[in-house]
């Protein structure tokens, strides 16, 4: 053979095998990151080739699918009720992905999650059936919220203390999901994204804010635990006014009035003594505070019900002055509506904590578990004794004290008031907050909540935990104990 065509025959074998090579690899290892990749088109293609599982509540689904006319992309996601589940579902969009519920479950609701598939269909890549993602969610609690915190802009939640299942999710203002599901809703998106409200927020577990007051539960719970205080009904060692360690700032009560000097942990509650738990976080220091704090869910940063919460932050590195005044809920504390609510449901189980979660089950098309959320998977945050003590003092607060507003007829209904600064120098209007529990003492059914109102449109001096946030918990306990 002549030597050159020797040597290009070499050459060219040498191609065929390096292409063959790459084909292999890419094939072999390449081939699920680049169909799973954003921008091919092929995975849009295939997320919409049909309907798309549901996201059910109470057996029913608050989710659908449509027809689409003119595109590739053949379905588009559907909502009933859209503004009233939008923070639970969140949103499916053939052009801006999808948050929530909907996100992290898409493979299962679009059907090319490898758990669906038989071992044949896994090789050949068949699209199976998708998948059903059924949760704890209790329509009549949701609407119960949703109507109470109506044109208000804030949150609530509500827990099964006992089981930690989810019962409702709600922040307002809302939005449809309907209207940004499809390739041709530029227009809706940009209104959205634009909006100074940020409907697309959800406040419930992902905008923590100073929870004000409803935080001397926590102050409480760690004072007696510590044994600062041996009961609810021991008197504290609380001048009134109280002047912040190291400094000369007067710390004063919204009710100059009140018995909050020396008051016990029970008449503090009731009447709000700021004067008692600044000086009570204090003397207890900022690591025993942020110990009790921590137990109860603060500074974690993987808290998933499955959807991630921002971490609620209890601060490091402070001084006394600044300790006494996370006492009150201030300085660089922050708190969700989810973790006050997991607050007052660790006080009402007997101070067990049982894991926040709004899914019960993922199932596939034939209805077999794929995923299972265990119910009552608890962690004790306080003794039996602490949380009966707490109760206790909770209900004084609704019955005798400043959560007037939230007392359900024939329940059992404590709970406590907040009312946080907002801006320098408490410049703009205050947060209110109220969280809360409540029990049917005949048939033992308990529910927690939390509720936050970020803004009202009501005046500065209208504003208070009572007045706003009380009402719409009340609704929500109502709703819960039927």
């Amino acid at each position: 053979m002549n030597k050159t065509i020797r040597h290009a025959s070499v050459f060219v074998l040498a191609l065929v095998l390096a292409l063959l090579g790459r084909a292999t690899w890419v094939q072999g290892y390449e081939g699920k990151a680049l169909a799973d990749d954003s921008k091919n088109r092929r995975k849009t293609i295939a997320q919409y080739a049909q309907p798309l599982g549901n996201i059910v509540v109470a057996g029913s689904p608050v989710t659908g699918s449509k027809r689409t006319e003119g595109t590739d992309l053949a379905y588009k996601r559907t909502y009933t009720d859209g503004e009233l589940y939008a923070a639970v579902t969140g949103y499916s969009s053939q052009a801006y992905g999808a948050t929530q519920l909907e996100g992290i479950y898409s493979d299962v609701l679009d059907g090319t999650d490898d758990r669906l598939k038989n071992p044949v269909d896994a090789v050949t890549r068949k699209q199976q059936e998708p998948g059903t993602v059924v949760t704890t969610i209790d329509p009549d609690v949701q609407k119960a919220a949703y109507e109470a915190l109506g044109s208000k802009k804030g949150a609530a939640v509500a827990v099964d203390p006992a089981s930690g299942r989810i019962l409702a999710m709600v922040s307002t203002p809302s939005y449809d999901p309907s209207k940004v599901s499809g390739t041709n809703d530029g227009d809706a998106w940009k209104k959205l994204t634009a909006d100074e409200d940020k409907p697309l927020v959800n406040r419930a577990l992902r905008q923590p804010l100073p929870p004000g007051s409803t935080f001397k539960l926590v102050v409480a719970a760690a004072a007696l635990e510590d044994g600062l205080y041996g009961s609810v009904d021991t008197a504290t060692k609380s001048p009134d006014p109280y002047t912040l360690p190291g400094t000369r700032t007067v710390l004063r009560n919204e009710n100059a009035s009140a018995p909050c000097e020396n008051a016990t942990i029970r008449t503090a509650l009731r009447y709000s003594c700021n004067n008692v738990f600044a000086k009570m976080a204090a003397d207890l220091g900022q690591d025993k505070v942020k110990a009790m704090a921590e137990k109860f869910g603060f500074n974690d940063a993987e808290l998933d019900v499955p959807v991630r919460a921002y971490a609620s932050v209890y601060p490091s590195g402070m001084d006394k002055a600044q300790t006494a005044l996370t006492g009150i809920g201030q300085f660089d504390v922050t708190a969700t509506p989810l973790q006050m609510a997991m607050v007052s449901a660790a006080i009402a189980n007997d101070g067990l904590l049982a894991a926040p979660h709004m899914v019960q089950q993922v199932v596939d098309s034939d209805g077999d578990a794929l995923n299972s959320y265990k119910d009552g998977d608890t962690e004790r945050v306080v003794s039996s004794s602490t949380a009966e003590q707490l109760r206790s003092a909770m209900v004084t607060v609704v019955e005798q004290g400043t959560g007037s507003n939230a007392a359900v007829d024939g329940a059992e209904v404590g709970g406590k008031t907040g009312t946080a600064q907002h801006g320098e120098n408490n410049s703009k209007t205050p947060y209110a907050w109220f969280t809360s529990y409540a029990k049917d003492p005949s048939t033992g059914k308990r529910v927690a909540v939390a509720v936050m109102i970020e803004d009202s449109g009501a005046a500065r001096s209208e504003v208070s935990g009572n007045g706003l946030a009380a009402p719409v918990a009340q609704k929500m306990m109502e709703a819960a104990l039927k």
